[in-house]
């Protein structure tokens, strides 16, 4: 059995090379169901905003944070332990310190500060440059090389949704902007470490074993934050909460990493060119924001790029 596992991976690390280096791109058969799984993680992702302006109304930044990454590791290593899943092999832990330092605490934490004075429909759009940073993380990484039809329609994705910042915030970088591009460039890194890992362990072993890995730090985290910040338990803030530890640092996560392992790394990244839009809905059903002007003519422009990018070769 040992033999067999070890002749497995090793079969799983040599798919994953070749498909990083664009010699051997995913089956075609695998496509839509990886496309399908990338997207669910999109939809999570597209509620983790609004979630969290629900969480702040009852939480501090810290405390929300912290406790939401203590529940997600709770959960994520009560089914590691209902399965018995073995530890991860050392020279994985590298990766997923990665994947933890970015997915887990980096992104969250600089997001949730940026939302205190950021609406969500702003914040939404800034990130709205993750894929683009995340297929530049990725080629570095892995040394993928998309075409240059993929990266001509990423990079106009990209260029619309900087116009439509630039047009919202009157062309000045705010505070919470900073806090903003900082959280893109850990939670690319988070993805493509994430990404990779996927090809060689299941999706949600990743972020399992990155949520327990970040457990310590979060629990810690938690005891300070809530003895210096006062919680007030709404319903707004226990659900906002529990989606963004359940949802969004979960089951999202899980869908996204699978769906990456099968189209690849770039190609999922650019799926998520529609979650601003998505979260500019969710802002307006769901927190009485209004919509901006603009985001039709950059709901149009954007989902064309996605289709552009889909076609393309990765």
């Amino acid at each position: 059995m040992r033999t067999e596992n070890s002749a497995t991976e090793h079969d799983a690390i040599a798919i994953a090379g070749r498909s990083a280096s664009g010699a051997a791109p995913a089956p075609a058969s695998g496509a839509a169901p990886g496309t399908l799984l990338a997207a669910l993680g999109v939809v999570a992702f597209s509620l983790t905003f609004p979630a969290t302006a629900w969480g702040l109304e009852g939480f501090g930044p810290w405390s929300l944070v912290s406790v939401r990454s203590v529940l997600a590791a709770v959960i994520a290593g009560g089914c590691l332990l209902a399965l018995r899943v073995p530890l991860p092999r050392r020279r994985h832990w590298g990766g997923l310190a990665v994947v933890g330092a970015g997915v887990v605490l980096g992104f969250p934490m600089l997001t949730t500060l940026a939302l205190r004075t950021a609406t969500t429909a702003h914040s939404a759009v800034v990130v709205g440059l993750l894929p683009l940073t995340t297929a530049v993380l990725s080629s570095l990484r892995t040394g993928a090389r998309p075409s240059r039809t993929f990266w001509i329609a990423a990079c106009a994705g990209a260029a619309a949704v900087i116009a439509f910042t630039v047009q919202q915030s009157g062309g000045a970088l705010t505070r919470a902007d900073l806090y903003l591009f900082g959280a893109l460039l850990i939670c690319a890194a988070g993805y493509t470490e994430g990404g990779r890992l996927a090809r060689v362990m299941p999706g949600w072993q990743v972020i399992a074993w990155a949520l327990v890995l970040c457990l310590p730090v979060a629990v810690a985290g938690a005891a300070v934050a809530l003895a210096h910040e006062p919680v007030r338990l709404t319903g707004h803030a226990v659900a906002g909460l529990l989606w963004v530890a359940v949802g969004s640092q979960f089951l999202g996560l899980v869908v996204w990493y699978k769906g990456m392992a099968v189209i690849g790394i770039p190609k999922a990244s650019q799926l998520q060119l529609a979650q601003p839009l998505l979260t500019l809905v969710w802002s307006v059903f769901l927190l009485g924001e209004e919509l901006p002007v603009a985001a039709p003519l950059t709901a149009g422009a954007v989902l064309v790029c996605i289709a552009v990018t889909q076609r393309a070769r990765g």
